[in-house]
């Protein structure tokens, strides 16, 4: 099914397109680049994402074939449009040693298991449990925001490995994060890319 977009949508893409030269990148990175960009009205996220188009490739293909979608909270799960997720904020609780965030991500991986959609826009130490398990996920969308571990969890998620989208600085938040996962999910699927 085509997602049909509003005029004033259009509008801001075209907007956005005038400001921002983002015809350089891979048509992934690009949706992702101009979705996150128009979701905060920040032309710096241009400069400041870090994607990688093969990555990008697979969890794309991973989602059109159903893959899960887990969120670290309820707002980053409210501003994705276009699928059901998993969000255990609710379930969890706080320990020792423990977030409820981390203790979300437990809860959501065991409910998973391999092979899913992260998608962090909120705790660091989400991010952090995520990276502490083998979680083999199709892609991690790493987005926390803040001024206490949101840089040095998304230079892990970096580190790790592990397929991603990141960014360097402490910007982030719920908006960005599902802004991100959600230009997958617009992106058409067609053979050429699956």
């Amino acid at each position: 099914m085509n997602r049909v977009v509003h005029p004033i949508e259009q509008e801001s893409f075209r907007r956005l397109r005038a400001r921002l030269d983002t015809s350089g990148f891979p048509p992934l990175t690009r949706a992702v680049v101009e979705r996150v960009v128009h979701s905060a009205a920040d032309l710096d996220y241009a400069a400041d994402l870090v994607c990688d188009e093969a990555a990008l490739t697979a969890a794309h293909a991973a989602l059109h074939a159903g893959a899960p979608v887990v969120t670290d909270v309820e707002m980053v799960a409210a501003g994705i449009t276009r699928r059901e997720t998993v969000c255990r904020l609710r379930d969890a609780t706080a320990g020792p040693g423990l977030t409820r965030s981390a203790h979300a991500v437990r809860l959501a991986y065991e409910q998973v298991g391999p092979g899913a959609v992260w998608v962090v826009g909120c705790a660091p130490t989400a991010l952090e449990e995520l990276l502490a398990l083998d979680a083999e996920p199709a892609l991690v969308i790493g987005l926390p925001v803040g001024f206490v571990g949101a840089v040095e969890s998304k230079a892990a998620l970096r580190e790790s490995g592990l397929p991603a989208v990141s960014n360097v600085s402490e910007k982030g938040g719920s908006a960005v994060a599902a802004a991100a996962l959600n230009a997958l999910l617009y992106h058409p699927h067609t053979e050429e890319n699956a």
